[in-house]
């Protein structure tokens, strides 16, 4: 058993960490999970510049994602969906209905330029490992200059986490990076490609959460247009939960109808004698008018999983920026002056014809040995040794090439390079203004399309449900089958609530329950008494008890309010193994109490006002009307 019980320990560790890091949670270094990933390098790595078929795509992304093509197919769609990183040709589904994609084998796309801009492929720079069946190689995480996390969103259920992050603008993205570098505070909210309103006063800079609004056209009383999406819904779950609503009577309308296409127009007509005004506050509350998001920045970050916020982010790629952007020009430098080198042993080669003593040598290694002899006069001009790699370019330079050498193109060349390494090392001493200059560069490559602002933030004001729906449900209470409850078909009506409203009955045992109003509940025959138990409603209520106690058959009276109470828990308004004769809610009454006849006893009966009894607490003991045994009561 202990083997067993470490096999599954082990397998189950194995399991869940290999669902939060390469499935479900996305890497910081480039935001995007492992299918995104791979199927962006597939793009880079086939890309022609012409569009490719979405199933063949998917095909080539297998090598390196062995989980389907399926999963690979929705993720492109989602992905291209984003508009971004890849152009689309055909149907990939609409986002205000719902609708769905086009099979795979009838949609294309192909790689946007500006993807090799945001992401660094070098080899140098990005790391690669092999892949699956070690056939070829992928990136561990592409280094990306904008903090994509933000800016395309993601979601995901892993062992036992989860991420939730809102899209941000691109724009103002990459304007809280510049402020970043510069020193300067900044802040970023959600903006959703559905646009709609959002309320952020509660977002706790990506770890709290915020309420999200369709927005409506109400300048026409008898109709309301919804044009714009809340985040998370479509047209066909909004027109789904506006007509449960209606059916269920929390909304008035006659018609909805969907006239969607590439905008939202969802068109309500209202009844007659319902205007506007009335009925804008009821879809916030009973529909998916308005809907409250909870957010959670969770990303992998160094191999595990960690918490961020979106100031966190931004500082990380700001860095990461910096960073990228100097190992980028490092790299060109060392390129140009490996360049540099090679164009100056030419130089030497011909202008001095050191290939001249080669021609006498008989070996490979008298060759070698009489072009490094030929070089040593002029080891000062070198940038570095020469070595025999250098001597395999200079030898295989054709003879035609030597007797046209031209040395002012050279020189130009040498020029261009030198010039280039300067600008290259005065770059490199102000670093966070070549990110900042980069980052202006890559905004005006982008589409004005992808800079504007779709979602609205303005400050919600929570609509109370309470307060929006009407006291029309009637409550029934049917004295022979003992139910009560909104859907007991017979019997009498006893109130007028709401499905929010809670609800005291008083049984003929004299316990009384609270709770929500409700469908069908057994309350036993002859019912005392059913009413609001909202405590504004409740405080005011004055009851009053009559009970007798049934070893000395004396009446006792009890005037007490209910201040407090637990739902869907029995209480009793008298002392144990009391016998509750009455329940009122009146403040003033009469009562006659009826004696059991003894001899010598004249006063049989005897009548008593209510009003003369103090108000006690719940819990204190009744008052004995008279010290004597009562038969009957009567009240008037």
């Amino acid at each position: 058993m202990a083997y067993v019980k470490n096999l599954f320990d082990q397998n189950f560790i194995q399991y869940a960490s290999y669902v939060i890091r390469d499935r479900a949670i996305p890497e910081i270094t480039d935001g995007l999970k492992p299918v995104q990933r791979r199927i962006i390098h597939t793009l880079i790595k086939t890309d022609d510049g012409r569009f490719t078929k979405v199933a063949n795509l998917c095909g080539k992304v297998m090598a390196y994602h062995p989980h389907g093509d399926s999963s690979i197919y929705t993720a492109l769609v989602n992905l291209a969906n984003k508009d971004l990183f890849i152009d689309k040709q055909g149907n990939f589904g609409n986002m205000y209905t719902g609708d769905g994609a086009s099979a795979p084998r009838y949609i294309e796309c192909r790689l946007r330029p500006i993807t090799k801009e945001i992401l660094n492929t070098n080899h140098k720079i990005t790391q690669y490992v092999d892949t699956y069946d070690s056939r070829d190689v992928e990136p561990i995480a592409f280094q990306a200059k904008l903090p994509l996390v933000l800016i395309l969103g993601a979601e995901g259920i892993a062992v036992g986490m989860s991420t939730y992050i809102l899209s941000h603008n691109i724009h103002e993205v990459i304007e809280a990076e510049r402020k970043c570098l510069r020193g300067e505070k900044f802040q970023l909210y959600p903006d959703f490609p559905t646009g709609g309103l959002i309320d952020v006063s509660d977002y706790q800079d990506g770890l709290g959460k915020i309420v999200t609004r369709a927005k409506m056209d109400t300048s026409d009383d008898k109709k309301i247009v919804i044009t714009e999406l809340p985040y998370g819904s479509t047209t066909e779950s909004l027109c789904d939960s506006i007509e449960k609503a209606v059916k269920n009577g929390k909304i008035k309308a006659t018609s909805i109808q969907d006239y969607t296409s590439d905008k939202v127009n969802i068109e309500i007509k209202l009844q007659r004698g319902v205007y506007t005004k009335d009925v804008v506050d009821s879809l916030y509350a009973f529909t998916d008018c308005e809907q409250t998001i909870y957010c959670n920045l969770l990303v992998i970050k160094d191999n595990m999983p960690v918490q961020m916020t979106c100031t966190q982010v931004i500082q990380y790629h700001s860095k990461q920026l910096v960073g990228i952007l100097k190992k980028e020009l490092e790299l060109e430098k060392a390129e140009l002056m490996e360049k540099l080198h090679l164009r100056t042993l030419e130089r030497i080669f011909v202008e001095e014809r050191i290939y001249k003593k080669i021609e006498q040598q008989k070996t490979e290694e008298g060759v070698y040995k009489a072009v490094k002899l030929g070089f040593k006069p002029f080891a000062a001009e070198l940038i570095r040794p020469i070595t025999d790699e250098d001597i395999d370019h200079l030898l295989r330079i054709p003879i035609r090439r030597i007797s046209l050498y031209d040395m002012n193109k050279n020189k130009q060349e040498v020029k261009a390079i030198n010039d280039r390494i300067k600008e290259i090392n005065k770059l490199l001493k102000h670093l966070v203004e070549y990110a900042i200059s980069w980052l202006d560069g890559i905004e005006k490559k982008l589409n004005a399309t992808e800079i504007k602002r779709r979602t609205k933030i303005t400050n919600i004001h929570a609509v109370d449900v309470k307060a929006v729906v009407k006291r029309d449900t009637p409550l029934k209470y049917d004295e022979k089958s003992g139910y009560l409850g909104i859907g007991v078909s017979g019997g009498e009506e006893v109130l007028k609530i709401t499905p929010y409203d809670k609800v005291i009955y008083v049984r003929k045992s004299g316990i009384y329950s609270i709770s929500v109003a409700p469908d069908k509940l057994f309350v036993g025959p002859q019912l005392r008494y059913c009413g609001y138990a909202e405590k504004e409603e409740l405080s005011k209520v004055l009851f009053t008890i009559l009970y007798r106690d049934p070893a000395t058959q004396y009446v006792y009276i009890k005037r007490c309010k209910i201040d407090g109470y637990i739902m869907n828990r029995d209480y009793f308004f008298a002392p144990d193994g009391m016998e509750v004769l009455h329940v009122d809610t009146r403040k003033s009454f009469t009562f006659q109490l009826n004696y059991v006849k003894k001899p010598k006893m004249k006063v049989l009966t005897e009548k008593f006002k209510a009003s003369d009894f103090e108000e006690k607490t719940l819990k204190a003991k009744g008052v004995r009307v008279v010290a004597k045994e009562v038969q009957t009561i009567k009240i008037d």
